[in-house]
């Protein structure tokens, strides 16, 4: 399965520009798409007031997998499972 990476930024946030270059290869590395979308200006404002407090925050397959730091290696292990992504209930 090839899952999708999204990254959830705000403009001027330095932790989220960190966070991107660090999974640009991690997700190049899986085949992974990677989506960056800014919750200020996304079309769901909804993103804004759940995520807005905790960014950046990355989403694997739609589920909220890591905020603010991101661990390499659960990255690439999650992006590894033949399945989808359910997040950590």
């Amino acid at each position: 399965m090839v899952h999708t990476v999204t990254l959830l930024t705000r403009e001027g946030c330095g932790s989220c520009v960190r966070v991107h270059g660090q999974l640009i290869p991690l997700c190049a590395e899986a085949g992974a798409p990677l989506e960056v979308v800014d919750v200020d200006r996304a079309e769901d404002a909804e993103l804004a007031m759940e995520y807005g407090d905790r960014l950046p925050v990355v989403l694997v397959d739609g589920a909220e997998h890591s905020c603010w730091e991101v661990d390499d290696d659960e990255l690439v292990a999650t992006l590894a499972r033949p399945d989808r992504f359910p997040g950590w209930d």
